[in-house]
């Protein structure tokens, strides 16, 4: 029999919501699932039995561009690493790529070992991913351009060797000196590559995903928007139908009518990201984003020089809740991007993003309002949300 039956949900997984839905699995993997009263036969006394009462459940959710929370950066090491999932994994997100802000050569090495060592000892999390230091300093955003540089050959091996298969992503200029064969190397290793923080025209992104890269780093920041006579990178990204394109959908970093405009654009397409700092589910304040100095005010994080937008203070609940009561998306769309979408673009898309059996047992409760009411990953039950409500 199973070890855990959720039965009476509405069930979000695919493009459907199925009423009176139910779920079981057995160890880290879902066995069955099925509507009404049928899960009666694949629970004993043994099992744990949880009645949804017609919540929403959905699959967990999947980050794969997140820095910290909890006062924490996941550039400080393991302890920080896991002080700042445990507020994330409150909030639904039951896999997790670790993102590093650009930094030098020795740093951005040591946190790709520490990372590639967290996760041979945790399933949740994915790997890593670098944003930087292969990016275009007119659009550095929250990165510190003394340490910004053109790949080589010889530093992507090393990169690739301390990370020792985990680095699932890479965040790079296209436009840069070497990058284009930087792509192609990457490719060949098996790392998604991302354009973003790039001053790249429409045609130099094309060429970037020709070369192999397959994703765009939370668009319409750190980029040229889109313009009637130079369409840029987001435009490029969208006419390619292997590229999936990242949001940052806490209402700062874009209004919620072009995130609808790009949902719209390239539908299937779009991955929720929350690109959280250590501020997120902590206090307003001063922090460290790699080595810049940043203030949050009214959860909103900028660069305490200069101004510009550092991160953000989003967890995956609140970006898929905004999806649906502010840009208006159906409640699978919005569900999608925040699992199917993201799996698929680190290419996990077999065991991750899905209640269909075979699947991973992620799955996390939402009330009516899209509000967090427990969650399960490899098959057990994490923290309640509890203080850490947003």
């Amino acid at each position: 029999m199973n070890d855990h039956v959720i039965h009476s949900a509405q069930l979000v997984t695919g493009a459907e919501l199925v009423a009176d839905g139910w779920v079981a699995w057995s160890g880290d993997t879902i066995t069955a699932t099925g509507v009404g009263k049928e899960w009666r036969v694949h629970a004993d006394n043994d099992s744990a039995i949880t009645d949804a009462a017609g919540s929403y459940l959905t699959p967990g959710f999947i980050d794969i561009h997140c820095h910290g929370g909890n006062a924490a950066a996941f550039d400080d090491g393991a302890v920080a690493i896991r002080s700042a999932l445990s507020v994330h994994r409150a909030h639904g997100t039951t896999r997790s790529v670790i993102s590093l802000v650009s930094g030098d050569h020795a740093s951005l090495m040591h946190n790709l070992a520490a990372i590639a060592e967290l996760t041979a000892i945790d399933p949740l999390v994915l790997g890593s991913h670098l944003e930087g230091p292969f990016l275009d300093a007119a659009f550095k955003g929250a990165h510190s351009p003394d340490v910004l540089r053109n790949p080589t050959p010889g530093e992507i091996d090393e990169l690739l060797a301390a990370a020792a298969g985990t680095l699932q992503h890479i965040t790079m200029a296209p436009e840069l000196d070497g990058a284009l064969d930087a792509i192609a190397q990457l490719t060949e290793a098996g790392v998604a590559v991302a354009v973003g923080h790039t001053s790249a025209d429409y045609d130099q992104t094309l060429a970037a995903f020709d070369a192999g890269a397959r994703l765009l780093t939370h668009a319409f920041n750190a980029m040229n928007g889109i313009h009637h006579r130079a369409p840029g990178p987001i435009t490029a990204a969208i006419s390619r139908e292997s590229v999936t394109l990242e949001v940052i959908n806490d209402g700062v970093h874009v209004h919620p009518d072009v995130v609808k405009m790009l949902f719209a654009s390239a539908p299937g397409r779009v991955a929720l990201v929350t690109d959280a700092m250590a501020a997120a589910c902590a206090s307003d304040g001063h922090y460290t984003l790699g080595s810049l100095d940043v203030t949050v005010t009214n959860g909103v994080a900028r660069l305490s020089d200069g101004g510009s937008i550092a991160g953000s203070t989003l967890t995956m609940d609140v970006a898929v809740r905004r999806a649906v009561t502010e840009v208006g998306l159906s409640v699978p769309q919005a569900v999608a991007a925040a699992t199917a979408v993201p799996a698929r673009a680190i290419g996990r898309e077999g065991d991750l993003g899905s209640l269909a059996p075979g699947f991973a047992a992620d799955a996390v409760l939402l009330d009516a309002d899209f509000r967090v009411q427990a969650v399960w990953a490899a098959g057990l039950e994490l923290p309640q949300p509890g203080q850490h409500d947003a």
